[in-house]
């Protein structure tokens, strides 16, 4: 009775019901709705927050604790020169079309995506190969831009080309997305009208810091940048050994076209992102033996380039022994945020990896891993992990003279010969003027096989060289000499490259309540949650069956050892039945629940009820605390369990 085994999938998921449920326990809610609410902005209710603490909490673990990472917290407000300098400001944005007559606006990929899905939709309808849509509410069907399906049968030539264009179309630019609504009659699916040429729109929200408005500002749309900004700190912090990683989480912010879908695309959201520096010419990590056997699904760009969206099931040692990741440290956080995203209850089934194409690729990125994670919207990239190279350091050190920079002692001194050249200043001063510091600029640029030629040529009487306006300048031996020399190099100085996993916590805390949600099979209206208990928001039901005043004491006694050993615990005193007390928390994803009955108050005994198989155990009150603190810890199952305790049969033991 208390290892019965339980079908999940008895009912087919009913996004309805999963909304419903989400909304009457308050997980989250449209913010400001009581004033009619702002498209993108979302509270999240005691559940919800409980649940995103629960993955932070977790999060810190698997990463900062695990991989001994420092832990920042940088600003919000970010003054404009920095997004400018990062290439925020020219290029963080999407693109955007017009309705041609209302002027509405639609994110154009999006556009796109919908309506070849609804025309593919539509034919397989009419070629009866799917059942009739689910009839929705009306306020469902009301919602702008969400394009009908129509059974029209398409020809196999224009299935084929909507399927390749699906597979490929992040990798469309917008001048490409024009031409596809052109080609194919893309309209506004409310109005049915033309739209209008795809235009560039960033996203930052911008702002201004100060009383007078001169100094621009905008709302991070990464933490990033504060990590960049600090990398000197860090690296002194580190006793200047790389590589060394920083973490972050915080708030981020990003002025969506057209947001919708819930908590997977909003205008104000809370990232966990991670920077970890690596030596370019060294891109090993010393524990990637420890992830070599993780198998993963792997879409690579030369797949979504042909129009497939066909995974491969490989393992990371040899997804990166072939190339197709570009280098251990990336392959090993690839590894890493596989297991963080299963071990908080991410079905693994409905995870891949989707490699970026040449045109989705950040202008600072060399290869790109997007983990993408299954639901009712589709495919929803949840994080990214890519190498940033040494784009950011490198442009930011440029801008403000700031070497941010590692100086590594070598063991072994370098030592190297090469021709340089030997200038008379004083002489060349007096005989070249103003040129002369130009031509000590030209020669700093030359190469060996340059030097050797010039060397030539002084050696026959003199060598001519030309500035940049064109103008002639002949060079004596008197002037310049070009002679080789030795050199002994005991430091060596280089910008570290990048590796960033970068996270979008409300996605995952979305996908994660999709993937965990269920009907029992003999009554499709009790949903439940099987939430893991590592993040469930609640991890004990306290379920006292009387209200009587003797039953206070067990309540406080239970509460209190279950609270000093970590656990959080919930008592539901209410007057309605034990079904529906438990049914309740069933929906909140509580995995645990225990039952203080007249024999616990005679016997100081105490049921434990499991939330999936709702098997019961009973034992001795201490004994039950010990299995429940085991149980949520996770150095215990619920198999283990049911060894421990006895099954309770329902009967309650008292004279």
């Amino acid at each position: 009775m208390a290892n019965l085994p339980v079908n999940k999938t008895a009912h087919a998921f009913d996004k309805v019901k999963f909304e419903a449920l989400l909304n009457r326990r308050f997980f989250y809610a449209p913010a400001f709705e009581i004033y009619g609410g702002v498209a993108g902005l979302y509270d999240y209710g005691p559940p919800g927050s409980s649940l995103q603490a629960n993955i932070i909490a977790e999060w810190r673990k698997h990463f900062i604790v695990e991989e001994h990472m420092l832990e920042i917290d940088s600003t919000i407000m970010t003054p404009a020169p920095v997004f400018e300098t990062s290439g925020h400001v020219a290029r963080f944005a999407d693109w955007m079309v017009k309705d041609a007559k209302t002027g509405d606006v639609l994110r154009a990929d999006h556009l796109v995506k919908n309506v070849f899905e609804a025309r593919l939709a539509g034919d397989k309808e009419a070629r009866g190969q799917a059942a009739q849509p689910q009839k929705e509410d009306e306020k469902k069907r009301k919602k702008k831009n969400a394009v009908k399906n129509v059974a029209v049968q398409l020809s196999d030539e224009l299935v084929k080309e909507y399927e390749v264009i699906l597979a490929q179309l992040d990798n469309y630019s917008g001048p490409e997305l024009g031409e596809l609504c052109r080609k194919y009659d893309i309209r506004n699916p409310d109005t049915g009208n033309e739209v209008t040429e795809p235009q560039q729109f960033n996203l930052m929200f911008t702002s201004s810091i100060g009383p007078t408005g001169q100094h621009p500002g905008y709302l991070r749309p990464e933490t990033a940048q504060g990590h960049f900004l600090n990398f000197s700190r860090l690296l002194e912090f580190n006793n200047g050994r790389v590589p060394f990683a920083s973490a972050q989480i915080g708030r981020s912010f990003r002025n969506e076209i057209s947001p919708r879908a819930g908590l997977l695309r909003v205008r104000e959201f809370t990232m966990a992102e991670i920077e970890h520096y690596v030596d370019p010419d060294d891109k090993r990590h010393e524990r990637f033996g420890e992830v070599r056997d993780v198998v993963l699904d792997l879409l690579d760009r030369n797949v979504q380039v042909a129009g497939s969206t066909d995974v491969t099931k490989i393992t990371v040692g040899e997804a990166v022994d072939k190339g197709i990741i570009a280098n251990e440290t990336l392959g090993y956080f690839v590894a890493r945020i596989y297991q963080f995203l299963v071990k908080i209850g991410v079905d693994s089934a409905r995870l891949r990896f989707r490699q970026h194409m040449a045109n989705e690729m950040a202008h600072y990125a060399t290869d790109c891993w997007d983990a993408e994670i299954q639901n009712s919207y589709g495919w929803t990239e949840c994080v990214g992990c890519a190498d940033r190279a040494a784009y950011d350091l490198t442009v930011h050190s440029k801008k403000t003279g700031h070497p941010l920079i590692v100086r590594q002692a070598l063991k072994e001194p370098i030592v190297t010969e090469k021709l340089v050249a030997e200038f008379d200043k004083k002489t060349l001063g007096k005989t070249l003027g103003k040129d002369a510091g130009v031509v000590q600029k030209i020669f700093a640029d030359l190469d060996e096989s340059q030097l050797v030629k010039v060397q030539g040529e002084l050696a026959q009487g003199s060598s001519t060289v030309v500035t940049p306006e064109g103008k002639e300048i002949q060079l004596t031996p008197a002037l310049v000499t070009i002679e080789r020399k030795t050199f002994k190099q005991s430091v060596r100085e280089y910008t570290p490259n990048v590796i960033e996993p970068s996270f979008g916590l409300g996605r995952i805390l979305y996908v994660l309540l999709e993937h965990n949600f269920w009907a029992r099979e003999q009554d499709i209206e009790r949903g439940v949650l099987s939430l893991p208990s590592v993040v469930a928001p609640t991890k004990v039901l306290i379920v006292p069956l009387s209200a009587k005043e003797e039953f206070n004491p067990l309540i406080q006694e239970v509460s209190s050892k279950l609270r000093r050993a970590g656990v959080f615990s919930r008592v539901d005193d209410s007057n309605t039945s034990i079904g529906k007390r438990y049914a309740r928390n069933d929906e909140l994803g509580t995995p645990f629940g225990v039952t203080l009955d007249f024999a616990s108050v005679q016997n100081r005994t105490m049921t434990l009820r499991e939330r999936d198989t709702t098997g019961q155990l009973i034992g001795n009150i201490d004994e039950v605390i010990g299995v429940v603190v085991d149980l949520v810890n996770g150095s215990s199952d619920w198999a283990e369990a049911c060894n421990r305790l006895q099954v309770y049969d329902g009967v309650q033991a008292v004279e």
